[in-house]
C-alpha cells in the first residue's frame, strides 16, 4: 500500500486561476485566492484506507478526514458544501468525486497520485483541470 503520509510543499501549479474561473469565482477573489494558495503547506496522515489531510494557506486552513469507499462531507475549492466519495483509481492514485449538496455548478473532483516522494494533486471542474505537484519535506 502506498504511503501518502508526511508534510508536503508545493513545487509547481498549473491552471489554478482557470479552475477558479470555471467555478465562477470573480476576478478579485481569484487574485486573492491565487496569491494565498501559492505556497500551501499540506500534512497527510494515513492509516491504511483512513486519511486525514490538512491544507494550510495564509488565508484559510481546510481539514478532511475520510475512509476510502465511504462518503464524507467536504467543501469544493471555492467553498461550497459537497458529499465526496474517494476510491482507489490505481495502486498509487486516489480519485474523489464531489457532489454539491445545494445548487448547481460544474462537476468537480480531485485526485492524489503518489510517485516516490512526489505527490500530484489534480482538481477538475467539468473539463478544466488544475495540476499541483508537491514534494515531501
Amino acid at each position: 500500500m502506498p504511503n501518502f503520509a508526511g508534510n508536503w510543499k508545493m513545487r509547481k501549479s498549473e491552471n489554478f486561476d482557470e479552475l477558479l474561473k470555471a467555478l465562477g469565482v470573480n476576478a478579485m477573489l481569484r487574485k486573492v485566492a491565487v496569491a494565498a494558495a501559492s505556497n500551501p503547506q499540506v500534512e497527510i496522515r494515513q492509516d491504511g484506507d483512513q486519511f486525514y489531510i490538512k491544507t494550510s494557506t495564509s488565508v484559510r486552513t481546510t481539514e478532511i478526514n475520510f475512509h476510502i469507499g465511504e462518503e464524507f462531507d467536504e467543501e469544493t475549492v471555492d467553498g461550497r458544501k459537497c458529499k465526496s466519495l474517494a476510491t482507489w483509481e490505481s495502486e498509487n492514485k486516489i480519485h474523489c468525486q464531489q457532489t454539491l449538496v445545494d445548487g448547481d455548478g460544474p462537476k468537480t473532483y480531485w485526485t492524489r497520485e503518489l510517485n516516490g516522494d512526489e505527490l500530484t494533486l489534480t482538481f477538475g471542474a467539468d473539463d478544466v483541470v488544475c495540476t499541483r505537484v508537491y514534494v515531501r519535506e
